[in-house]
């Protein structure tokens, strides 16, 4: 019975995997250094976005064991503060920059509160594609994000959910931005499925199932992008020394390059690679572009 449904879910799989280019990862990694044989970096350098001063660790993108499901492995993202900039560390990882349309999807688990220390701070964790910003103003700079800030920010307080497009942006300290955005208030505490769809001008969202966030005109992506996590603190909050940390986890990260799939679909795509055994694919060709992993 084992085999059949091996070879049935081969047989799912089969037209759509040769029809079209896709990437997939299910993050079954024994450890951090095998995400980088399969084209992952792990940020470490300073700057934007964050609490200024504020350093991107190693340390906080590792691969855990799901407590949940005794053969499953997740990425996880760790984000932590004694209250200070110097003291505080967050978390990216990225792919290579060579993603524009299609659908993107990934399940994620968002956090309301940290693991440890005590509750506050303004956290930032994400789904996201993203291009180089190469000067202030860029005209062809693209991103797309799934933002999830538990603990407010940006001018809200409460929990918020973000989907938003950008057409560009002028970094700290002179902060400029031009994109479109919707927001949902209200917790998000648990595992989500997050679907992105590029395609004919418009930028389709969907959260768990339902539409979220439709945009498109000037903010439609231009140019080739990375798929990306990361988690982040906007501002930190007067809890004092006590140190926090904060964490995310994703359980598998998808997306079909020129193909437009529902939700429905994606779920039915990820089920037939897992079904078919499959840890990660990737034949989506390279475009020989540098991802710089510093935005």
């Amino acid at each position: 019975m084992r085999a059949l449904s091996t070879l049935l879910c081969l047989a799912t799989l089969a037209p759509l995997a040769q029809a079209q280019a896709l990437f997939f990862d299910d993050f079954q990694y024994a450890d951090r250094q095998a995400l980088a044989a399969k084209g992952w970096t792990v940020r470490t350098s300073a700057g934007w976005p964050g609490v200024e001063g504020a350093q991107w660790w190693a340390d906080g993108v590792r691969v855990i064991s799901d407590p949940a499901d005794k053969n499953n492995r997740l990425l996880q993202l760790r984000a932590a503060t004694d209250g200070s900039a110097k003291g505080s560390r967050q978390a990216q990882l990225c792919h290579a920059r060579k993603y524009l349309e299609g659908t993107y999807a990934a399940r994620v688990r968002f956090r309301d509160a940290p693991v440890s220390g005590p509750n506050g701070d303004a956290i930032v964790e994400t789904f996201y594609l993203i291009s180089p910003l190469k000067a202030p103003k860029d005209p062809d700079y693209s991103e797309a994000d799934f933002e999830y800030l538990p603990n407010g920010g940006w001018g809200a307080s409460g929990p918020y959910f973000y989907a938003t497009t950008w057409e560009t942006f002028i970094p700290a300290p002179n902060f400029w931005k031009d994109n479109q955005y919707d927001r949902l208030a209200g917790s998000q505490e648990g595992w989500h499925t997050l679907v992105l769809n590029i395609a004919k001008g418009q930028v389709n969202y969907f959260l768990d199932g339902k539409p979220f966030a439709r945009h498109g005109g000037d903010y439609y992506p231009e140019v080739p992008m990375s798929i990306n996590f990361n988690l982040w603190f906007t501002n930190l909050a007067s809890l004092g020394a006590t140190r926090r940390e904060y964490q995310q986890e994703v359980d598998w990260v998808l997306h079909v390059k020129d193909e437009v799939l529902t939700p429905a679909q994606v779920d039915a795509q990820v089920k037939a690679l897992r079904g078919a055994k499959v840890p990660f694919r990737d034949t989506v060709p390279s475009r020989g572009l540098a991802s710089p992993c510093n935005l």
